[in-house]
């Protein structure tokens, strides 16, 4: 069994789509933008929220001003309803209580900025003990840069061999029937549903 491991947050843990969308949609109407359905969302999300929105804004509105502008009425926003839709994947909170059991270190390492991670870890999932929550951080650059990686490893003092590393992609998240299965497997505990 692995000694660490190191999930994403976002379409991993839990599933924020919604409140992301939301959140955006918000910023956007703000500033006279168009706003999109929720769904579009999931091909919009990676890389970050300043992606996110260079995503979301119209043709010929992608500048960094604009990501700037909307990261501004964004970031509150988000910060009071980052939780309304929001919810753990079902069988996840299960599997983290089952591997802090076993003594296996659990660490997040996601995109999203750091102040909204810490909070939705302490909300969701109040009594696991992480090793290290990662968001997105002032001078580190964001994944697949694999620096947080090895920020992780550092903290838990263990080799590259001995971690498993879970991410799955938002849009392709909720089209695993087993997901929580999955995760098991990739640890090598058997099935329980």
């Amino acid at each position: 069994m692995k000694k660490l491991v190191i999930f994403d947050l976002d379409g991993t843990l839990l599933n924020t789509i919604a409140d992301l969308a939301h959140s955006t949609n918000y910023a956007l109407n703000k500033l006279g933008y168009p706003t999109h359905d929720i769904e579009k969302y999931n091909f919009m999300v990676g890389n970050g929220i300043n992606k996110l929105f260079e995503r979301a804004l119209p043709e010929g509105e992608k500048t960094e001003e604009n990501v700037l502008r909307i990261r501004k009425e964004f970031v509150p926003y988000y910060d009071q309803h980052n939780a309304d839709k929001s919810r753990p994947y079902p069988g996840i909170t299960e599997l983290l209580t089952e591997l802090q059991t076993k003594g296996v270190q659990l660490a997040i390492a996601s995109n999203k900025y750091q102040a909204a991670t810490e909070k939705l870890i302490a909300h969701y999932f109040p009594t696991i003990r992480f090793i290290a929550v990662f968001g997105q951080r002032e001078g580190v650059n964001v994944k697949p840069d694999p620096t947080v990686v090895y920020d992780i490893l550092k903290i838990a003092k263990t080799a590259k061999e001995d971690v498993l590393c879970r991410r799955f992609r938002r849009r392709h998240a909720d089209s695993y029937p087993c997901k929580y299965n999955l995760l098991r497997s990739d640890l090598g505990i058997p099935p329980t549903r």
